[in-house]
């Protein structure tokens, strides 16, 4: 049997306070890392936000207003260009700024709002938008992606063919044509460099009991619709096919007469 000396030494091995104190640091901060990355994703996800903006408008994005703030920088990286900082220091009362565009500037005095004004917002303003505020408290986040949509232009017409054609021209993004009666023809898209795209689209189901047609286009700056008549149909269509070919009978006999005329003529003076 062991002495009571040596069963409180046994004990004392049993125990081990050191390996517990650890094996407890350990599970701490593997809670600890598994919060905080709960805790970023979901700010992260908060964060992130689109924002749409018709083209010529003006819009302001936020940042969170904290209080004891140090410093506050926007950091815009647009879809064409270089990258643009804004960093506004407090105890300096001073604004730095790398390449930007003149119509980007704070709404407010950068103090008292930190949020960021984009005035008469054109397609070079597109892209990502992130503003860091640094405080006492910590550091806070808000990310915004800004999308730029160009209203297109509508235009209904008929060709040569008489087949009407509907277009809509430099839009962002693509407008989307369909027609009142349904047509199976597939639109032609045509991309332009500043990104804008112009969808065109011809109705093809014309039919001798159809005279009117009406085009509609859809995008998120607004939908439109116009009708017009341009297929020939029926007795209508008959009707115009035959003037059409009269007046051509009628212009080439008209031309052949005059032909003649001249030719007599001048035989008539190479006689004399």
């Amino acid at each position: 049997m062991l002495g009571g000396s040596q069963q409180a030494g046994w004990c004392k091995k049993s125990v081990s306070p050191t390996k517990e104190t650890a094996t407890l640091k350990v599970i701490s901060k593997t809670i600890y890392t598994i919060a905080l990355l709960t805790i970023t994703v979901v700010t992260g996800a908060a964060g992130n936000r689109r924002v749409s903006v018709t083209m010529g408008d003006n819009t302001v994005l936020t940042c969170p207003l904290k209080p004891n703030i140090t410093m506050v920088i926007w950091k815009i990286s647009p879809k064409v260009g270089d990258l643009c900082i804004w960093v506004y220091r407090i105890e300096m009362t001073k604004t730095y700024r790398t390449k930007c565009s003149d119509s980007i500037n704070w709404n407010s005095r950068p103090d008292v709002n930190t949020s960021l004004e984009i005035r008469q917002v054109g397609i070079a303003q597109e892209g990502n938008y992130t503003c860091e505020v640094v405080s006492t408290e910590g550091n806070f986040h808000n990310m915004y992606h800004l999308t730029v949509l160009v209203p297109p232009r509508p235009r209904l017409y008929c060709d040569a063919q008489g087949t009407p054609v509907c277009e809509a021209a430099t839009g962002l993004p693509a407008a989307h044509i369909s027609w009142v009666l349904g047509d199976n023809s597939l639109p032609e898209e045509e991309g332009h460099d500043n990104g804008t795209v112009t969808v065109l689209s011809r109705f093809t189901a014309c039919n001798t009991s159809v005279t009117t047609t009406t085009c509609l286009v859809f995008h998120p700056t607004g939908n439109w619709s116009e009708s017009i008549a341009c297929c020939p149909s029926g007795e209508i269509g008959m009707f115009l096919h035959c003037v059409i070919s009269l007046a051509s009978l009628l212009g080439l006999l008209f031309l052949l007469a005059v032909f003649h005329l001249y030719t007599f003529c001048s035989s008539r003076t190479m006689r004399n």
